[in-house]
């Protein structure tokens, strides 16, 4: 599948649920940053994601502060080191494919929060 394929399949919720893993959410994110810049992924990837769960029947998966935060990670990465291909970003940001990539920006309290599932919240400032 190409990367325009892949993420028209991501936009139609066409995906399939098994191909769907956090590499690939990281893949959708990348690719629509690279298309549309930040502002106008983070509209465009949070409705196709909440589309994708209804239609896998897991809505309640959806979590929006770790979409957001996620999306603004790689497009962080993406400003300090740009790369046009997924795999040379994968390669060069090994991090971002760990689910637990956010430990770095939250604490497991601060993610678990009904808060941060429903609205995008910053992370607390940490105590040094």
């Amino acid at each position: 599948m190409t990367d325009e394929d892949f993420l028209t399949a991501f936009e139609n919720a066409t995906l399939r649920e098994a191909d769907f893993n956090h590499k690939a959410h990281v893949q959708a994110g990348f690719l629509m940053l690279k298309k549309y810049g930040f502002a106008h992924s983070v509209i465009r990837y949070r409705t196709a994601l909440k589309a994708l769960t209804e239609r896998f029947g897991v809505p309640e998966k959806y979590h929006e502060t770790i979409t957001i935060a996620f999306l603004a990670v790689i497009n962080e990465h993406k400003a300090r080191r740009p790369e046009n291909d997924f795999d040379a970003f994968c390669a060069h940001n090994p991090d971002i494919l760990s689910p637990r990539a956010l430990g770095a920006y939250y604490t497991r309290e601060e993610l678990a929060a009904p808060l941060a599932r429903r609205v995008f919240v910053l992370p607390q400032k940490k105590q040094s």
